[in-house]
């Protein structure tokens, strides 16, 4: 079984095309499949123009989740970035 890790964060800001940009490279730097869910709506953190399908605005609620030998550290890079997003 592979690991996993999932976590919540609120964002400061909408998930626009910069911040989707950052997490699409926090992501790209791991092994594990990271995905980004909003309301009923899940994106690969590894596809910019997905993320902003989203539509995610600030204050919204997401939830990160990695699979994979590296989740826990993919899916902490991905929230450490979201929680800077501007």
């Amino acid at each position: 079984m592979s690991p996993s890790s999932e976590i919540t964060v609120v964002l400061p800001a909408a998930l626009h095309a910069r911040p989707a940009g950052e997490v699409v490279r926090a992501a790209a730097r791991f092994r594990a499949t990271v995905e980004v869910r909003h309301e009923q709506r899940t994106a690969p953190a590894k596809s910019a123009l997905k993320l902003m399908s989203l539509s995610a605005p600030a204050g919204a609620t997401v939830t990160v989740q990695a699979t994979g030998d590296d989740a826990p550290d993919a899916a902490a890079a991905v929230a450490d970035v979201l929680r800077a997003a501007t």
